[in-house]
């Protein structure tokens, strides 16, 4: 089979987080987002995973634009990595590329970048490619859908959505636009997985809006709310309830700040003249008389409601009986993060509000629930369909929704990142793979970490090092001093002394030994005595230091 179309997702496959999917004809090469994903405990020192350009790279004079979904960071924050490598123009709506924006003069790399503002009407060409565009619900403003019409058929690419009727913000979903679209026929259709183990509909955020009112109005004291910089709905609900119970509204946190001042000047917040103080004001006003919004909702350690759980925080502190309301649901794997930081918040006497859905009302989820995902699918009726945006059960229980609703059961692809469905004919199939993996962003150096760095950080955090110094006579081949034995995270050294001891006496007669077989060549030498205390160490302790031997020629 002859391949004109392909396929394929560097990220966002089996993962939440770095999203990246590939429309690709003979021609010319479209790209859908470029996200980041912030990596777990396992990947110390790791900043920002971002993906594997590898492909890209090599096939950049194909293509012809970035376009972007959404502000969110799964979909945005590796563009600046992205952007480094190749600069090609980007597509994306005007909230998001304000925020983009924000990201590239971070970089400094705004004045080089073509940006190009698109919304729900706009169509672009590229070569065979026709792109058009409708407006989804989601929990940031501005999200789009794409629909990419090629000579095999429409591709339709969903973006992250929601079904909300009656959306707080008045933002619809152009369901009008998506059911001509499925009239016309679509070939296939990429679309979000994220909540598709959870039944029913995803709730309405005018839910919110009444349950932030009421805890507002119940409140004594300073009132705190946590929740995504991003999520502008919920900031207009905070605003709104502030304004309500007659309360000054301060902001902690960079991307807060940020966000808002975004919001405020491309017109998708309205917060009243005088409203929004500096932080250092807080203590000045009646505890009644104020509100916080603050970053820190996932619990990250150094985000302003972390540092006040703890307080850390210069110019604001909790005190007994203020409430703090987190206004979001952990991301799966930062749960204990967030409990800490709740039962450090009891601690300091606050009440606190938190749990989504029914339990709190404070937060609704920002991904379409089971009903609304076949909503999608019954509108669009694809051919062929590729689930995305979710790990590998979220993806399966997709599939099983896609086939209940009318799609026929082969003509779903299961894919991981790299894997290619290719078209021909208007007929899909998958056999090969492209280079797709991580790239982990460690400080200024993007790329240089590989596996071996992150298994030594692995070693060092869990049994710690050991440096051995040892001092050889050049000339007749004796040791003039040492072994000297240093440790850090392995023992108390005031308490080891025996076993430190013992460990010069390995390092000497493993030497000795050597010498005897007329062995001289440092890397022989450092690598016998590596394998001898370490033999040694996990016989007695059980234990696997670095090892460092340093030997001092004179």
């Amino acid at each position: 089979m002859k391949v004109t179309l392909s396929i394929f997702a560097l990220g966002g496959i089996n993962e939440i987080g770095k999203n990246m999917y590939v429309v690709e004809d003979e021609d010319d090469l479209i790209v859908i987002d470029c996200g980041g994903k912030f990596p777990d405990e396992s990947l110390l020192g790791i900043d920002l995973i971002i993906p594997e350009l590898t492909y890209l790279e090599e096939n950049r004079d194909k293509i012809k634009a970035l376009i972007v979904t959404h502000g969110h960071e799964d979909h945005i924050g590796g563009i600046p990595y992205f952007f480094k490598k190749l600069k090609v123009p980007v597509y994306a709506t005007n909230f998001t590329l304000g925020l983009i924006e924000l990201k590239l003069a971070e970089h400094k790399l705004l004045r080089e970048a073509k940006l190009m503002k698109i919304d729900s009407g706009s169509t672009l060409e590229f070569g065979k490619i026709k792109v058009s565009f409708f407006k989804v619900n989601h929990s940031i403003p501005d999200c789009l859908g794409i629909v990419f019409d090629t000579p095999e058929g429409k591709i339709v690419h969903t973006g992250d959505f929601k079904f909300d009727l009656t959306p707080a913000s008045g933002d619809h979903s152009e369901i009008h636009k998506m059911a001509e679209i499925g009239q016309q026929g679509v070939l296939v259709l990429l679309s979000e997985s994220t909540n598709a183990e959870r039944t029913g509909l995803t709730p309405s955020e005018r839910i919110v809006s009444t349950h932030m009112e009421e805890a507002f109005l119940k409140a004594d004291g300073k009132i705190f709310v946590s929740t995504f910089a991003s999520n502008v709905t919920r900031i207009q609900q905070v605003v709104e309830a502030a304004i309500l119970t007659g309360r000054k509204l301060a902001l902690l946190g960079r991307s807060m700040v940020n966000v808002v001042q975004v919001a405020i000047e491309r017109g998708y917040l309205k917060v009243p003249e005088g409203m929004l103080i500096e932080a250092h004001a807080v203590q000045q006003l009646d505890p009644e008389k104020v509100a916080i919004l603050c970053t820190g909702s996932q619990g990250e350690p150094m985000a302003a409601l972390a540092r006040l759980s703890t307080g850390n925080f210069r110019d604001v502190s909790i005190s007994h009986g203020d409430t703090v309301i987190l206004a979001a649901s952990p991301i799966p794997g930062n749960e204990k993060d967030v409990s800490r930081i709740i039962d450090n918040l009891y601690k300091l006497g606050a009440n606190v509000i938190y749990g989504s859905g029914s339990t709190t009302g404070m937060h609704v989820s920002g991904h379409g629930y089971q009903e609304d995902l076949k909503l999608m699918l019954t509108l669009m009726k694809p051919n062929y369909f590729i689930p995305i945006h979710g790990e590998y059960r979220m993806l399966h229980h997709h599939r099983l929704l896609a086939e209940s609703v009318g799609v026929e059961k082969g003509h779903t692809f299961i894919i991981q990142n790299g894997d290619v469905v290719d078209i021909e004919n208007s007929m899909a199939r998958q056999t090969r793979s492209i280079p797709a993996g991580d790239t982990y962003v460690d400080g200024i150096s993007v790329g240089d970490v590989g596996e071996v760095v992150l298994r030594d950080r692995k070693q060092l955090s869990e049994d710690g090092m050991i440096v051995i110094v040892l001092t050889l006579s050049k000339a007749e081949r004796k040791i003039l001093s040492g072994p000297d034995t240093i440790t850090r995270g392995f023992v108390f050294v005031k308490n080891s002394d025996e076993l430190l001891k013992e460990i010069n006496s390995i390092v000497t007669k493993t030497v000795s030994d050597l010498q005897e077989d007329g062995v001289y060549k440092w890397n022989v030498i450092k690598q016998g005595v590596k394998k001898a205390v370490g033999q040694q160490l996990y016989a007695k302790i059980r234990r696997k230091p670095m090892i460092l031997p340093i030997i001092i020629e004179l």
